[in-house]
């Protein structure tokens, strides 16, 4: 009992009471003797919190694996009014008789812990001890249960329906669109203007500069703005008219050489094609900016495109090709650079447009049938949508769980 009382005046818990140098050496002495009495009060009357009970851990369901979830029944003596229980120590083991390590807390009035340390396919044993941050109480041992991965996430049927209905309707729409019948897409102005651009830069005897954006091939918005080039450089060709196509990427430059090259052989003009005309500046954002600027003040093009992703120097291009007086025509999905291209521009095509153009001007049955199966799809989701918000106004609140993703 002496060692014990000794321990006390040390330190409850490795803490230990200094009152050196300390102006409020008194006070810390007088929380010293508070701690000393209630920590004999409490060994003295040798009582532990009430047990958890109903230990019972299961594998976590609709995961990647590696975690349990251990749950249990609180002890009699967690209240709010009381102090009886500060906190639950979970404890793991490999074996049920082997050594149990803690792996964790849970805070009081908790009757749950996600162990997110195990390996898939190894058997755990778990106990949970009620702390009243000095006694613990006696431990139920679980059974045993190891947790894996699935294969299925349950909690996300209702995006597998999505995904199926909008994959049907693609499938559907571009063997359609391969039958041979027409497939509706509404008109979009500025597409409508490309052949009016290419027009105006012929009659006046200026060429055609097309910019593809400053992002690589990976970018799906470089992609989309390659194959609107090869519409705009099979009218070109058509018209004998110069097109210029400033890249700020090689791989991009080799893209566009191909495409312009293949336009110009589906014109019947392979004799006037010009693979310099398509060149490759530089991977500086603002050197290319300025290079693209220098061209247009030279040769003074009666067209300008600007299709793909742009930054900071939208405005810089837009400003300087107005300037020259042509007509200009931009698609970007980048919404912070929209607005320079709205102020600047003749035509815009704004977002998904950039996206719609390769179907609306290549008619490729692939391209048609996968836009307007996407925009059914789209439109169905919308009804569903407004559907479930009226029905939520009259009391149905189940629609929310068939439309919540776990």
């Amino acid at each position: 009992m002496s060692l014990i009382i000794l321990l006390l005046v040390w330190g409850i818990n490795g803490n230990v009471f200094d009152t050196s140098n300390n102006d409020d050496s008194s006070i810390t002495v007088a929380l010293a003797s508070n701690t000393v009495v209630d920590s004999l009060e409490r060994l003295k009357s040798s009582k532990p919190p009430a047990p958890s009970t109903k230990v019972l851990p299961e594998d976590k369901p609709n995961d990647a694996g590696g975690s349990i979830i251990v749950t249990w029944i609180k002890s009699a003596d967690d209240v709010e009014e009381d102090e009886l229980v500060k906190e639950y120590l979970i404890f793991r083991s490999g074996t049920r008789d082997g050594k149990f390590e803690l792996i964790g807390t849970a805070s009081k009035g908790f009757e749950k812990f996600v162990d997110g340390t195990t390996i898939d396919g190894t058997r755990y044993y778990y106990m949970v001890k009620a702390s009243d941050g000095v006694l613990h109480s006696q431990p139920e041992i679980s059974e045993a249960v190891s947790s894996s991965a699935q294969w299925f996430h349950t909690g996300r049927i209702n995006m597998l329906v999505a995904t199926l209905i909008i994959s049907f309707l693609i499938l559907w729409f571009i063997g359609q669109a391969k039958s041979g019948k027409e497939i509706y897409i509404r008109s979009i102005a500025g597409l409508e203007a490309v052949d009016d651009a290419v027009g105006r830069a012929t009659e006046m005897g200026k060429p055609i500069m097309y910019i593809p954006g400053i992002m690589d091939m990976d970018n799906m918005q470089t992609i989309a703005s390659v194959i609107i080039l090869g519409r705009v450089a099979r009218k070109a060709a058509q018209y004998e008219t110069p097109l210029l196509v400033p890249c700020s990427r090689s791989i991009v430059m080799s893209a566009a050489q191909e495409t312009v090259k293949e336009a110009y052989l589906d014109a019947g003009r392979p004799d006037a094609y010009n693979a310099d005309k398509i060149s490759y500046l530089t991977d500086d954002q603002f050197g290319y900016a300025a290079g693209v600027d220098g061209m247009m003040l030279r040769e003074k093009p009666g067209a300008i495109f600007y299709m793909g992703a742009f930054y900071a120097e939208s405005l810089i291009l837009a400003e300087t090709g107005h300037s020259t007086g042509a007509i200009q025509i931009a698609g970007t999905a980048m919404p912070s650079q929209l607005p320079f291209f709205v102020t600047a521009c003749d035509y815009t095509l704004i977002g998904e447009e950039l996206f719609a153009a390769s179907a609306y001007l290549s008619r490729e049955p692939l391209l048609l049938g996968s836009l307007k199966g996407q925009d059914m799809g789209k439109a169905i989701l919308i009804a569903i949508l407004v559907g479930g918000v009226i029905l939520v106004s009259f009391g149905f609140t189940k629609i929310i769980a068939w439309l919540t993703t776990g």
